[in-house]
């Protein structure tokens, strides 16, 4: 039996916002698993802020940009150890300097952007010049990069989230785009729309929904149905196109896109979020 500590305790509070006592209970039943932990609170009925966690991650600086055309953009992620470090300027400008080479070379690998030129040393070798500097431990981790008619950058501001997000055609207004990507950053959409969520995620939705359904004393004869439900309504609340737009809640961001251009949509998006 693993030991539960105090931290992760809070930790999984912190995650899901349920009591203290509850998420104690649910890790000692999984023996510390927090993605278990958290489909048993959820089971049991607990209203959980964070359906699931983001990506881990330490400090750093998430940055997503995109070249002069709109057409091609990257996420990158330059981790250290300290908050005091990932706001420090030059640090941040060296994670847009990689952002720059990755684009200007249109990467399409971490691997790849690792080997790239900058300052006259490969990307890789600079990202341990930087440890050296800085007296912390850095790592370029994440890169992901998208490419479209049109894909729209956002960075919220201290350069902890960042996304990314292309479309079929490029909008009369620029705004639509970035609109967009900040719904991404603010909604944490699981995919673009219900065709693209995993299947993995759909049965764990329906054995959660089944399990809050004979939670609550649900006939057994409809709580498949009861299930279905909430995997509808997991659908609206989850996937990006279904998702009430944040700056009119009568619509949704498809109704948006719409509204602007018929043959305006998503293509894909990349969200990153550096833990609190």
């Amino acid at each position: 039996m693993a030991e539960i500590k105090a931290s992760d305790v809070a930790k999984l509070r912190q995650m899901t916002g349920a009591g203290m006592m509850d998420c104690k209970q649910a890790l000692t039943e999984t023996n510390g698993d927090f993605d278990q932990a958290i489909d048993i609170l959820r089971k049991k009925g607990q209203k959980i802020a964070s359906k699931r966690a983001d990506r881990e991650a330490t400090e750093g600086a998430v940055i997503a940009k995109v070249n002069d055309t709109h057409t091609f953009g990257v996420v990158i992620v330059l981790n250290c150890e300290t908050d005091f470090v990932a706001k420090n300027e030059d640090f941040v400008k060296k994670a847009h300097q990689i952002a720059d080479a990755a684009i200007a070379a249109k990467a399409t690998t971490l691997e790849q952007v690792k080997t790239l030129s900058l300052d006259g040393h490969t990307i890789e070798s600079e990202v341990t010049n930087l440890t050296g500097v800085t007296g912390e431990k850095v790592d370029l981790s994440f890169y992901k990069c998208l490419e479209s008619p049109m894909v729209i950058p956002y960075i919220h501001p201290g350069n902890r989230l960042a996304t990314l997000v292309s479309f079929t055609k490029t909008a009369a207004d620029i705004q639509v785009g970035k609109d967009v990507a900040m719904q991404v950053a603010a909604m944490n959409p699981v995919a673009v729309n219900k065709d693209r969520v995993p299947q993995s995620i759909i049965d764990k939705e329906l054995e959660i929904g089944r399990a809050q359904a004979i939670e609550e004393g649900k006939p057994e004869s409809i709580v498949d149905k009861i299930a279905q439900g909430k995997l509808t309504k997991f659908f609206k609340e989850n996937t990006l196109l279904s998702q009430d737009f944040i700056k009119d809640h009568k619509i949704t961001v498809s109704d948006y896109l719409t509204h602007t251009d018929k043959d305006l949509t998503v293509i894909d998006f990349v969200r990153f979020t550096l833990n609190d």
